[in-house]
């Protein structure tokens, strides 16, 4: 499995500060597999055969969302468990919700993620997630030396942007 690295840019002190400020902190599981990263080889990338990963969504981050004025997921993995959890109707199981356009967002308002590579199911996602903007947004990452991958640098995405 892979960890979120999405929330490695989170230290303890960032945590309880934005507690401090009244953000609501709430958890969620996605035992992530190697697939994540496997990259599209189908000719149409929707036709990709995604694989399953198990989840969880506690009653706690359940209510919280449903209370939450915006909800801000940190990963891809946090998209994916949220979403899973919306779609299905259940808190705990198996997914391979592949999430790409178009895709109807029931849960999810803005998402921290790191920069993923092209022909992957994580670029998908960030295409569903702000539309054809990403390709903006990757540009000034190439251009301005920011990192990729598990260790890189984040971004902030809004989905009522687009």
């Amino acid at each position: 499995s892979a960890a979120p690295t999405a929330g490695l840019h989170f230290t303890p002190a960032l945590l309880g500060a934005l507690e401090a400020m009244g953000v609501q902190i709430a958890r969620v599981e996605l035992v992530v597999g190697l697939d994540t990263f496997k990259p599209v080889s189908a000719a149409d990338p929707r036709e990709h055969q995604i694989h399953s990963e198990r989840y969880r969504v506690p009653s706690a981050t359940t209510e919280a969302v449903a209370e939450a004025k915006r909800v801000v997921a940190v990963g891809t993995t946090s998209v994916r468990a949220l979403e899973s959890a919306a779609t299905s109707g259940e808190a705990e199981g198996r997914t391979r919700l592949f999430i790409h356009r178009p895709y109807e967002w029931k849960t999810v308002d803005l998402m921290l993620t790191n920069f993923h590579l092209p022909r992957t199911t994580l670029l998908m996602m960030i295409d569903a997630f702000v539309g054809p903007r990403w390709r903006h947004l990757y540009d000034t990452a190439l251009h301005g030396g920011y990192r990729f991958l598990s260790f890189g640098d984040a971004m902030l995405l809004d989905r009522s942007l687009n």
